[in-house]
């Protein structure tokens, strides 16, 4: 089979990114999947193998909040394919917390991870898709639409990304690149434990913000019960790869779209702020 075209995908250890990757190959893309910490490379290189795709899948290294990490990436990619079609925008971290209860260090380590490692990858990838008339993918989240309780810095950080792209989108086009954001509600991945949460660490220094906490956990943990999976979620990101003309935005599944779509009709935000009051009570 002859290979033209090759994307680049982060955060491919687990979860979305993995699925994607796999996705990517299967549908005959070469695909360079990324990951900060590659010995983390066995669960995908495994789905690549069952799925018969594992010729088409390369595992590279990139730490996307190191800019140095994220230009030789790249560079390594077109200089051995000789061309790039697209990236992915996965990689990312999540973090719970609340700013009194935090420092400002922390809420920008927040966006390091979630908004500039977009930047980073994005702003290295621009140059070569112009030249191949290519695709940026950014898997950001209803939390970059919608704020959420005790997701401050990192509903900020996706924020960020989507009025990023949103502003990015017609300046792209008009070089021949598409944009697209692709926004999962709950996943069922390992980017939960990946957020680090220590739900009695969280509780018991949590003082004042306790019972709000107590309540959010709760129902957090509820809505994760019924999560999509990160194969469903990761088919939403081939169809921004892969569709004639993608929109700005995709949904992954109907509860994200619905999710989106209650705050992009709340001109005054009283929906959206009633309905996550309920979360935190």
């Amino acid at each position: 089979m002859t290979v033209d075209r090759t994307v680049v995908i982060s955060g491919t250890s687990s979860g979305i990114g993995l699925e994607a990757a796999v996705a990517a190959a299967r549908a005959g893309w070469r695909t360079v999947a990324t990951m900060r910490d590659t010995s983390r490379d066995a669960d995908l290189r495994e789905a690549a193998r069952k799925e018969g795709v594992a010729d088409l899948v390369e595992v590279r290294r990139m730490d996307v909040t190191d800019p140095g990490s994220v230009q030789a990436c790249i560079a390594g990619v077109v200089a051995d394919h000789g061309r790039l079609d697209a990236v992915v925008n996965n990689a990312g971290a999540g973090h719970v917390g609340t700013l009194e209860q935090e420092s400002v260090e922390d809420v920008r380590a927040v966006m390091e991870v979630n908004f500039f490692g977009v930047l980073h990858v994005t702003h290295a990838a621009l140059p070569h898709l112009r030249s191949s008339g290519g695709r940026v993918v950014t898997v950001t989240s209803v939390g970059g639409v919608v704020g959420q309780p005790f997701n401050e810095a990192y509903c900020a950080a996706k924020f960020a990304v989507e009025g990023f792209m949103e502003s990015l989108h017609p300046v792209a086009a008009g070089v021949g690149v598409t944009v697209t954001v692709v926004e999962p509600g709950a996943v069922a991945s390992e980017f939960v434990s990946n957020a680090g949460v220590d739900q009695d660490a969280l509780l018991a220094r949590a003082g004042v913000y306790a019972p709000a906490l107590k309540a959010y956990l709760e129902r957090t943990v509820r809505s994760f019960a019924g999560a999509q999976s990160p194969r469903d979620a990761a088919a939403t990101v081939l169809e921004a790869l892969t569709a004639d003309a993608p929109p700005l935005r995709l949904q992954t599944s109907d509860g994200a779209r619905d999710f989106v779509g209650a705050k992009l009709a709340d001109l005054d935000g009283g929906t959206v702020t009633r309905l996550t009051s309920g979360w935190v009570s």
